[in-house]
């Protein structure tokens, strides 16, 4: 009777864990609010020094002068691309290319990718947008893998890595 009510406990807790499984088709969904998130830090940004002009509000000449002065720097960033390595994996050359605004990584783009088969394509076309997610929100090459695409994502962190190498 014991192992009975043992069994079925394991059973349930197994249950419940299989249904709390995230798997990458939940993260790819996610991937919006991603976006929003990393859309939503400069609006704090910009409240920051909403809430400085206040006390400087007491000098009318001084915040006119330091609006236009705050509003140049954001202008002034450059944006560049930087081309990383072409890596070799078992299915094909990987490459990319890291476009940069200032030092933040504003966007990722594939330049070489294995695509010799369908296969090939699908894998590339499901492991890349969450590779490029995974840069932009991690600003690094300090990115997982994604599983079932061991290989392109490999080709992919190796080659990121050599274009932020040659970056700096």
């Amino acid at each position: 009777m014991k192992r009975a009510l043992a069994a079925i406990v394991a059973t349930v807790a197994g249950l419940v864990l299989l249904l709390g499984f995230k798997t990458h088709s939940a993260r790819q969904s996610l991937q919006p609010p991603l976006a929003a998130t990393a859309s939503s830090p400069p609006a704090p940004q910009t409240s920051a020094p909403t809430t400085a002009l206040p006390t400087t509000v007491p000098s009318s000449s001084g915040p006119p002068a330091k609006k236009p002065s705050a509003a140049a720097p954001s202008a002034q960033p450059q944006t560049r691309a930087v081309t990383g390595s072409s890596i070799r994996t078992r299915y094909g050359n990987v490459q990319v290319q890291v476009k940069f605004t200032g030092a933040q990584i504003t966007d990722v783009v594939p330049v070489r990718l294995p695509d010799s088969n369908d296969v090939d394509q699908e894998i590339d076309q499901q492991a890349v947008p969450i590779l490029i997610q995974e840069t932009l929100t991690a600003q690094s090459a300090n990115i997982q893998a994604v599983s079932g695409a061991t290989y392109t994502s490999d080709g992919y962190i190796q080659s990121l890595q050599s274009a932020l190498d040659k970056a700096k």
